[in-house]
């Protein structure tokens, strides 16, 4: 079965608010033999990216945009349960979000997934202030701190809770890790604000993750505020 066509359908289905016709199209792309990740990874992230491009834009309405939110984030919860899991990779990942629908979403999707790659997987969602996340990573103390936005307006909250962790040194080892729309569009910004490692899909990051598991940001490029590029490193 042919993925975009799947997500151009379910797309129109999804804005519509109709629930009867998106179970139908997912069962019968189930039925067609689709793994429960492939349909994540590239159908349900393929929509997710169009509903907040296209409401970013104001080619959505608001009743659209929630109807369509709503709905994905159910497909995303049955979906997590055919899952195949992985042995356990005996790393931690301790994750947020931007407050807003989508932003929690795409956070939550990644936290399925990551799950099933075989990570310890704690998922806060968004709203959570900058001291709690950092408490928590604190506490915690995560192989890996995973931060999801799609709004520029949330990267210089992601900013200051990298250069507090990285400044006061209370969990030194923790790999920073930034994804979603903000990252994809801006070239540059996940490393200008000190991040280990930024992917632009769910499979990249998982990827990324797996082959660099011992990433950290080299000394001098934890400068507080400043542009940070190096030539072994490119925008993802």
């Amino acid at each position: 079965m042919n993925n975009e066509i799947v997500v151009e359908r379910l797309f129109e289905t999804l804005v519509r608010g109709d629930r009867e016709a998106t179970r139908a199209i997912v069962q019968e792309t189930i039925g067609a033999g689709i793994p429960a990740e492939t349909l994540s990874q590239e159908v349900y992230w393929k929509l997710l990216e169009m509903i907040i491009s296209l409401y970013r834009a104001d080619q959505l309405s608001t009743v659209a945009h929630h109807y369509a939110t709503r709905l994905l984030r159910s497909l995303v919860d049955q979906v997590q349960a055919r899952y195949t899991s992985k042995p356990s990779r005996g790393r931690s990942i301790l994750t947020f979000s931007g407050p807003s629908e989508a932003d929690e979403l795409a956070g939550q999707l990644v936290a399925d997934l990551a799950e099933a790659d075989g990570y310890d997987v704690c998922f806060g969602g968004g709203g959570v202030a900058a001291d709690e996340i950092l408490s928590e990573v604190g506490q915690r103390k995560p192989d890996v701190l995973l931060m999801f936005s799609s709004a520029p307006a949330d990267a210089p909250q992601i900013r200051k809770i990298i250069d507090s962790i990285r400044t006061i040194g209370a969990c030194p080892d923790v790999q920073m890790v930034v994804g979603g729309g903000v990252f994809s569009r801006a070239d540059g910004l996940a490393e200008e604000i000190g991040a280990d490692l930024w992917a632009s899909d769910p499979a990249q990051l998982l990827e990324k993750l797996a082959l660099e598991p011992n990433r950290r940001a080299a000394p001098d490029q934890r400068t507080v505020g400043r542009h940070r590029r190096s030539g072994n490193r490119s925008a993802a």
